[in-house]
């Protein structure tokens, strides 16, 4: 008997489970996005290679990640999402696999810069809200708030192992260690992941099971990555969206996903030690972002990520002052900061769907997935350099502050004088459709 009868029989949904083939999925390239954090100083000692020179690599990747989400909802469009998914991972284990065999930074460019960069861009953020748009009308912003936390579970998984790997046996065997794991996805993949619930005679979670078509099935295919594009730069929305994403991407995965280890480690504090407060900072980011979904579904998006940003804001003003008094400040930053770090995505997603319809959402959603790495590429390169240059990262960590306060004023503004002309046709969108 199929696997989605036998849950239909004990009324268990079909997309709980691909919901859980996702996650896992999402964590295995989480683990990949965080390695780059423990591979800094090693690389940084045994090459002689400047943090600035190690930066750059790390910030082309978090650009392709970045730039790869919209193009990677088209081709879930076109080819499926398993297809997409399974390009994804052997893209991933070929280029962690090939890592240790690295002697030049052009090398590291290549390998992690771009042949890694590109494979976490095809299985990123975009993947989750693809998956919660095609199986799911009730519990959207749980799930998705649950499939970004695996963001902060990979983290919480990966950086302390990792870690120690590291400090016993070196950094090519941590990179073998991560290819393997990303290597155990592709089966599951296989076996359990669906397109959509037509395929196991279902409609979305939360839809009447009719025997009819989920809206989704019928909806027109959506807008290619490029026409997206041009659309959304019609929309006040869109920009709105972007570019408070842009600095969310800046003050997180560019500047403490990347520096916060090697930040410490100038203080002082061992490399093992700062893996486990990123650990920390993970078991609080899964509880925060888990409850930031939980209250999208109830609250006004808006003020949810206006008062994100602002903490966030307050968080890494903070930080400079955490790294000097680390008995006491650096466990207070590590639960204040890992409540906050991607608390702000199921709200993005949400009011992104609701902006441009839950069709369009996803490619849409890709491009300002794309604005926020482009905010992280510019922070980890732009950390690096002032490292290098200044000797220290408290002007990192305050710039970041700063521009955080600004989001926190810019997604105010969402929805609140849009463009009809950067809605898809026949949409009609209210203001009280964004909170």
């Amino acid at each position: 008997m199929p696997l989605a009868t036998r849950l239909r029989q004990r009324r268990i949904h079909y997309g709980w489970i691909v919901a859980a083939v996702t996650f896992v999925v999402l964590l295995s390239s989480a683990g990949v996005r965080a390695t780059p954090s423990i591979l800094i100083v090693p690389l940084e000692r045994e090459f002689g290679w400047a943090r600035a020179t190690i930066s750059l690599a790390i910030s082309i990747n978090l650009i392709l990640y970045g730039l790869m989400g919209p193009f990677a909802a088209t081709l879930m469009q076109r080819l499926g999402v398993r297809t997409t998914v399974l390009l994804s991972a052997a893209t991933l284990v070929t280029g962690v696999a090939l890592t240790p065999l690295v002697r030049a930074p052009w090398q590291l460019v290549l390998l992690w810069g771009v042949v890694v960069g590109i494979g976490t861009g095809m299985a990123a953020l975009v993947l989750g809200a693809t998956v919660v748009n095609r199986w799911f009308t009730e519990r959207r912003g749980l799930v998705m708030g649950v499939l970004t936390a695996s963001t902060a579970t990979g983290q919480l998984i990966f950086l302390p192992l990792l870690a120690a790997v590291v400090q016993r046996y070196g950094w090519r065997a941590a990179t073998l260690l991560v290819a393997g794991a990303v290597s155990l996805v592709i089966p599951l993949v296989l076996l359990f992941m669906r397109e959509r619930p037509e395929e196991v005679g279902l409609t979305r979670y939360g839809e009447p099971n009719s025997g009819t078509t989920s809206e989704g099935a019928r909806a027109p295919t959506s807008a290619g990555a490029l026409a997206a594009l041009r659309q959304g730069g019609r929309s006040r929305d869109f920009w709105l969206l972007a570019g408070s994403f842009f600095i969310c991407g800046a003050s997180t995965n560019g500047l403490i996903g990347t520096h916060l280890i090697p930040a410490c480690i100038d203080h002082g504090i061992p490399e093992v030690r700062a893996a486990g407060l990123l650990a920390v900072m993970g078991v609080f980011d899964f509880l925060g972002t888990t409850g930031s979904g939980w209250l999208s579904d109830r609250w006004n998006n808006r003020y949810l990520l206006s008062w994100y940003y602002g903490l966030r804001g307050l968080s890494l003003l903070f930080l400079p002052f955490a790294l000097t008094h680390t008995a006491l400040g650096l466990p207070l930053f590590a639960v204040f900061y890992g409540l906050d770090w991607i608390a702000t995505v199921p709200p993005t997603v949400r009011l992104t769907s609701n902006a441009f319809g839950r069709e369009n959402g996803p490619v849409m959603f890709g491009w300002i997935v794309a604005a926020h790495q482009l905010g992280a590429a510019t922070a980890a390169y732009g950390a690096g350099a002032l490292r290098t240059a200044l000797g220290g990262y408290v002007e990192a960590f305050t710039i970041a502050g700063v521009l955080c306060f600004l989001a926190a004023l810019m997604v105010l503004g969402i929805g609140r004088q849009r463009s009809a002309r950067g809605l898809p046709a026949g949409q009609s969108v209210t203001v009280e459709s964004f909170s």
